[in-house]
């Protein structure tokens, strides 16, 4: 092993930062109850203008986990959460931990068949969603194992005045559930904490699964990744070593959502464990988002490049303070050089003193695991492993590491490695290799070189995937749902650079005989699409082609179709 991937140098570059750290033996519940003992009366949280301190966030999931014991969630049960950032979120995700069950992390906007996957992927047997979105898991719930289904609702977490608001504007445009659907209404489910009287609290161990989060691994075939309450906990305090000017009450714009890793692992739990307060954006956009950190001088904000970009349009940051600012982290993609230069701009016009520091990470390993240092920063690099977190670049597919400035494929290893990817022991081996240094290393897929100080540099992906606004889209995916209607022979899917979202989604098909390549055929297959794929890993575009080029071996060269619309795009701007 190089010199550089036998330990973590953020002591060389940090001062004071020890290169090992002492991990919370405990579960993710009681790292934030630690914290609620230490800052009761401090906010752990603010919803759309409604504070919530510490103290009352453990009463709620208390109440919230006495209420799972009394609908019969028993240790290893397994629950599904599809929420957008927001109180009730909160309380299910720690109360699931606190009784020992695991959360099953989704998308609220997946489509109905990708719910109906997850819900069956994790065997769900209570699931959580808001009142919108009741209809589509109603529409799939007999396909499932779910006994229980919790419908909460955003105006029950608002302030009165803020209820009336949105009872007027968005609450009248949710569909009307039945009176008499087979569901438990959120204040009807706390409510039912009243007839458990004893043992609802479970206290797992550091080591025990935890949240299942969702990844395409190395194939691109969605699989549930299994994270244990070290792997949260860990990250929390890896977070925190690596930013040494956070202070307890320090407050983070939560706007990632809590399906992602970034937005569950950075924004939400590594605050929450370590005594910060996380301004909850239950839907973003740019002028939210943008409204959010002027309201509560916010000291640090995580995002993918599309919410900066977004960012720097905004009228409403004209003449804005920013100089709150601790800290401005980019990850989910890659933080191009030049929306960098333009975004450390934007950030020193506003009185700024920070720049923007790009990290890099798997859902694998939770989320971030590399991160640029606070005040020394490499064009084009990725940063350094965090404290505990190894990386090494190797011969893809090897253990065979290479020199420094190489091209291989980027290797990690640490405490917040998964435990596995569920039911999937064949794809866990292969992406989970055990070396004979000791250290267990996950096979990224992605490639990368590493310089003599230990930055890493990130060059691209092995694998094939698109990533839309920070979002992982899988083409295999697309393609099988594609080439599942009747009037499609073969399909290809490829991601088309854009300014916004970095890549969107376009579609080629080759249609069967005699089916007429026009504007209603391309409707019926959208519309068949849409039933299946989360809005934002939709195709904008289907182009028909009487053909599709090929590789030597037969495939579809899905490389050449990238190509071709590079090409396209370059003649259009010209």
């Amino acid at each position: 092993m190089n010199e550089i991937t036998a330990k973590t140098p953020w002591k060389d570059y940090m001062g004071d930062l020890p290169m090992h750290l002492d991990y919370f033996d405990g579960s993710m519940f009681e790292a934030v109850e630690r914290i609620a003992d230490k800052y009761p009366n401090q906010v752990a949280f603010d919803f759309m203008g409604k504070s919530t301190t510490y103290r009352k966030l453990i009463q709620e999931i208390e109440t919230c986990a006495k209420a799972l014991k009394t609908i019969g969630i028993r240790e290893g049960d397994k629950v599904t959460i599809a929420m957008p950032n927001c109180p009730q979120a909160i309380y299910m995700f720690y109360a699931v931990n606190l009784v020992g069950g695991i959360a099953n992390m989704i998308h609220p906007l997946s489509a109905e068949k990708e719910i109906e996957f997850y819900l069956n992927e994790s065997e769900s047997v209570t699931a959580v969603t808001l009142d919108q979105f009741y209809h589509k898991f109603e529409h799939i719930r007999h396909n499932t194992k779910v006994v229980n289904l919790i419908i909460a609702s955003i105006k029950d977490a608002l302030s009165k005045p803020i209820k009336a608001g949105y009872m007027l504007t968005e609450g009248r445009k949710i569909e009307k559930i039945p009176a008499d659907a087979p569901v438990i209404r959120w204040s009807d489910f706390m409510k039912l904490s009243k007839h458990c009287f004893y043992k609802y609290k479970v206290h797992p161990k550091a080591d025990d699964p935890a949240v299942i989060l969702y990844s395409g691994g190395t194939t691109g075939t969605t699989k549930g990744i299994l994270l244990t309450n070290k792997n949260f906990n860990a990250l929390g305090q890896q977070v925190i070593a690596a930013n040494p000017m956070f202070n307890p009450g320090d407050r983070m714009l939560a706007a990632m959502p809590l399906f992602h890793g970034f937005g569950l692992g950075v924004c939400i739990h590594t605050m929450l464990s370590q005594g910060g307060r996380c301004i909850l954006i239950p839907r973003f956009t740019p002028e939210s988002y943008a409204k959010q950190i002027i309201k509560y001088k916010c000291n640090f904000i995580a995002g993918v490049p599309t919410l900066y970009e977004a960012l720097l349009r905004i009228s409403a940051m004209d003449g804005k303070d920013l100089s709150c600012l601790k800290g401005v982290f980019s990850g989910g993609d890659s933080l191009s050089i030049e929306l960098k230069k333009k975004l450390d701009r934007f950030l020193a016009e506003h009185r700024a003193t920070v720049q923007v520091r790009e990290g890099y990470g798997t859902t694998e390993t939770v989320t971030a695991c590399c991160l640029t240092p606070s005040h020394m920063h490499k064009e084009g690099s990725i940063g350094l492993p965090f404290p505990d977190t190894y990386i090494k670049i190797v011969e893809p597919g090897t253990d065979k590491e290479l020199p420094y400035g190489e091209e291989g494929e980027i290797l990690l290893a640490g405490p917040t490695v998964m435990k596995e990817y569920m039911h999937n022991p064949e794809e866990t081996a292969e992406t989970l290799r055990r070396h004979d240094d000791g250290l267990t290393w996950v096979y990224t897929g992605d490639l990368g070189t590493m310089d003599e100080q230990g930055f890493v540099y990130f060059k691209g992906r092995a694998k094939r995937m698109i990533v839309s606004s920070g979002y992982n889209i899988y083409p295999a995916q697309i393609e099988n749902i594609l080439d599942a209607h009747e009037l499609v022979q073969m399909s290809c899917v490829i991601g088309v650079p854009d300014d916004y979202k970095m890549q969107k989604v376009k579609a080629f098909v080759k249609l069967v005989p005699g089916a007429p390549a026009d504007e209603h055929t391309k409707q019926l297959i959208m519309d068949h699409c849409r039933k299946s794929i989360a809005k934002y890993a939709m195709p904008y575009d289907i182009e028909f082609r009487e053909d599709m080029p090929k590789t030597l071996v037969g495939k579809v060269a899905y490389r050449k179709l990238e190509e071709e619309e590079l090409k396209r795009l370059a003649s259009a701007k010209a």
